[in-house]
């Protein structure tokens, strides 16, 4: 018989160059990963090992003028866990609830949740790690952290602020404005891990310190900070009113030695606490300013050279422009010269000279005295107030209106800024917060404040003893302050509203704003009352809180009395 001829197996061949081609197939993965991509698949493992975590940098500390202590940061206690090293999560959390002040369920969630790292618990006393210690809990663990506390309580919440719970970001005040400043360089913790989430004993662990943030020096003095929330709070009590702001300036330098706004707050227990009790109501909130604005007024027309301080106006019993009836508070109908139209705030006196003046010249004043424009000041959320351009002023009666303070919206702290240039020899400087920057390698950065030429000297003094004259003869004798000449202005004005459009038919801003000594002053104290119910006028309301203030603040910076 003949041999058959060889007929190859078509699906042995089929399988042949499958397991070739998988071979190749393997054979080329194989080098990949091992020859040509081997560190990129390494590095790729490792990092799928690596658990990073963030070391919050300490804040700077903030200190008053002093070195006292207003923002400090401490040591606290941060309680996490990896809910893959832990078998029985209900009995852990039942351990651990009452040690970290939570409920049992909200815990045991926490603990059986699919993944390698949960907080439960951030900021605790350092007392608490004791006893976390002592219950040895598996996959429990403690981390030191920055807590920031408030010192000075709610005597400087509006000013200081506070930071947000858990990583210190400022929210509010000069914790927000300087947050950058404050917060430093964080730090970094990275530790290898198995993939049941446990340290590797000889894996990774690398740590990168955090940088410290710098330190703000403020001008703040506390024990003026003090005195002024102490008359403040007196004066809410006595005359009813819905809140108070008191500014404390030093003249000279823009230096902000005190400001204080009431209701207040704890910085360190906010809960409960209103958007609206929160702002800094100096510097975020606007009103007319009546009667003190009448200093802008006269002062303009001295420097414009319209008048002197004993030029004489004949006062009449109103001034009456289409439907608007302008009058005196008290009646003052004959002549009248300027200083006694300052003295005894002359409404008709003034808006007589505010005619002379004209809009356009007024407005150049406003302008100069920084009213509609925001100051500048080295915190968040300072309000422009409000001052139109002369054109888009009425032709009737607009001109009446802002001579004697209404129709312009102001700032506590802009009005307070108007008087300081008249008590600095006619130059507004910069107001501020903040008198330097210490950096964590003790570099000191100081505040440089702007200053502008407002006034002439000459003018200046003038109209600070006109203002001395209201104290002594008119309507702020309530501002009379034992052994020292002082110079102020009362202000009393409708408020407006504007959920209504209109003026209140009942409630009022009442106003001090003065300096002292009044021949070289040291202090210029603003002090705003909202809405005061008995005592309701800047003369009976405000004027015995700038007397306080004042004296205490004079005490403190060691001014010697006036001579007799």
């Amino acid at each position: 018989m003949g041999s058959r001829p060889f007929r190859p197996n078509a699906r042995l061949i089929a399988v042949g160059v499958a397991l070739v081609l998988a071979w190749t197939m393997v054979g080329y993965r194989l080098t990949v990963v091992q020859g040509a991509r081997a560190e990129a698949f390494a590095a790729r493992g490792l990092d799928q090992r690596l658990q990073r975590l963030t070391l919050a940098a300490d804040r700077g500390t903030i200190f008053d003028r002093d070195g006292r202590e207003l923002a400090v940061t401490v040591d606290s206690i941060t309680v996490y866990a990896n809910p893959r090293e832990i078998t029985d999560p209900l009995e852990a959390a039942r351990t651990l609830a009452p040690l970290v002040g939570r409920e049992v369920r909200g815990v045991a969630d926490d603990l059986a949740s699919d993944t390698e790292f949960v907080y439960l618990a951030r900021q605790l006393d350092l007392a608490a790690a004791g006893p976390i210690r002592e219950a040895d809990l598996p996959g429990v663990y403690l981390l030191v952290e920055p807590k920031r506390i408030y010192p000075a309580g709610d005597l400087t919440a509006h000013v200081v602020g506070f930071v947000r719970d858990g990583d210190n970001v400022g929210l509010e005040g000069l914790e927000l404005f300087y947050d950058a400043a404050l917060a430093g360089r964080p730090g970094s913790l990275i530790v290898e891990r198995d993939p049941q989430g446990r340290a590797i004993p000889q894996g990774e662990y690398h740590v990168e310190p955090a940088e410290p943030g710098s330190d703000l020096v403020l001008t703040i003095k506390t024990e003026i900070q003090f005195a002024a929330a102490q008359a403040l709070a007196a004066a809410i009590e006595r005359t009813g009113a819905a809140s108070g702001s008191v500014v404390v300036l030093d003249p000279a330098t823009g230096a902000i030695l005190a400001m204080v706004n009431l209701p207040s707050f704890d910085p360190s227990s906010r809960l409960g606490v209103s958007a609206e009790a929160l702002r800094n109501r100096a510097v975020t909130d606007v009103f007319e300013p009546g009667s003190t604005q009448k200093l802008v007024t006269i002062s303009a027309a001295l420097e414009s050279g319209l008048v002197t301080p004993g030029t004489p106006f004949e006062i009449p019993e109103k001034i009456e422009i289409l439907d608007t009836v302008f009058e005196d508070f008290t009646e003052h109908a004959g002549t009248l010269t300027v200083t006694e139209i300052v003295t005894h705030s002359s409404n008709l006196g003034t808006i007589l000279i505010g005619e002379e003046l004209g809009s356009r010249r007024l407005h150049s004043f406003m302008v100069a005295f920084g009213e509609g424009t925001a100051t500048g000041v080295d915190f968040p959320g300072e309000a422009p107030g409000m001052l139109r351009d002369p054109d888009e002023w009425c032709i009737t009666t607009c001109v009446a209106g802002t001579s004697i303070g209404y129709r312009v919206s102001v700032t506590a702290l802009q009005m307070a800024m108007v008087y300081a240039a008249v008590a600095n020899d006619g130059v507004w400087v910069q107001p501020h917060f903040v008198a330097e920057t210490v950096a964590a390698d003790g570099t000191r950065v100081s505040f440089e404040a702007v200053e502008r030429q407002v006034l002439s000297p000459a003018t200046a003094a003038q109209m600070r003893a006109m203002l001395e004259a209201v104290v002594q003869l008119g309507t702020g004798t309530a501002a009379a302050v034992p052994g020292y000449r002082v110079g102020g202005k009362t202000g009393t004005t409708e408020k407006y509203l504007e959920s209504e459009q209109a003026y209140s038919t009942d409630a009022v801003v009442a106003s001090f704003i003065g300096m002292a000594p009044i021949d070289h002053p040291r202090v210029v104290v603003a002090v705003v009352l909202d809405s005061p119910r008995q005592d309701a006028t800047g003369g009976r309301g405000a004027a015995p809180v700038f007397a306080a203030v004042t004296l205490a603040a004079l005490n403190q910076l060691g001014v010697t009395p006036d001579a007799g």
